[in-house]
């Protein structure tokens, strides 16, 4: 089995990491496009002939389905990716777990960048799986940028902003961008710290798009299955070893294992 997953940056390391464990046999293809991010600020176009020239990378590697790790490529990009590689390769794309966490019926937030808080987009997932439900829409401005270069400190401060924008009543957070999952320990203390503590529940996308990409191609999570499957690193097209910053991460360290070797 391999399944490749495409993104700007370290985002699509949570997805990544989230199908190492459900399935640890399967061969990965992970492209991404240092070249050309970020993605966010470029016009739908500009983006689309990105992560096109991304996407055929990982589809030369002839996999059985390609997982779109980014929200905001998904948003821009998924109609012409699928005209391209389906049906030969499935595409999955990612969406903020907004449905879930509404889901519930109490407060939910949703923390996304900037572009993506307050577009079309989102408000319509929001019309269509969060109505009557009091959601609050928190941009979070450098966060993904932060992430992807490993800046702790402008982590924290990126994150602490944005918590001071979310309610202390808040039940449910959404995680809507694929860069965020991989520092949810921070946020989750940050919002311990303006909620009093309280228990508050988590959504992100990359173990249910993990999922939703085995079913496409029948077959199913079987994490107990021997650790057998390789990585193959593509950075914006060249064949390449996993990129030092993603170590900094569980889920790339998850991802090389021990001793393996890093750019």
């Amino acid at each position: 089995m391999k399944i490749a997953l495409m993104d700007s940056g370290i985002g699509l390391l949570a997805a990544a990491a989230a199908m190492r464990r459900l399935r640890p046999d399967a061969d990965l293809v992970i492209s991404s496009d240092p070249d050309g991010m970020p993605w966010g600020p470029r016009t739908p176009a500009d983006l689309t002939e990105r992560a096109v020239a991304v996407a055929r990378a990982a589809a030369a590697h002839r996999p059985e389905a390609l997982i779109v790790a980014c929200n905001t490529a998904s948003v821009h990009t998924l109609p012409t990716l699928r005209a391209e590689l389906e049906p030969a390769i499935p595409v999955i794309g990612t969406v903020p777990a907004i449905k879930p966490a509404a889901a519930a019926g109490g407060r939910v937030a949703i923390w996304a960048t900037p572009a993506t808080t307050g577009s079309p987009y989102q408000r319509g997932l929001i019309r269509d799986f969060a109505a009557g439900v009091p959601v609050t829409e928190v941009p979070c401005p450098g966060l993904a940028d932060a992430v992807e270069h490993v800046n702790e400190e402008a982590v924290v401060r990126a994150v602490a902003a944005a918590a001071a924008l979310t309610p202390p009543d808040v039940t449910d957070v959404v995680l809507g961008c694929t860069h965020y999952e991989l520092v949810e320990d921070t946020i989750r203390a940050a919002l311990a710290e303006r909620t009093g503590g309280a228990e508050l529940v988590f959504h992100g996308s990359a173990e249910p798009v993990a999922v939703q990409a085995l079913r496409r191609i029948g077959a199913r999570p079987e994490p107990g299955l021997p650790r057998t499957g390789g990585l193959t690193v593509l950075l914006s097209g060249r064949p390449s070893l996993l990129p030092a910053a993603a170590l900094g991460y569980a889920e790339g360290r998850l991802l090389v294992g021990e001793n393996a070797p890093v750019a």
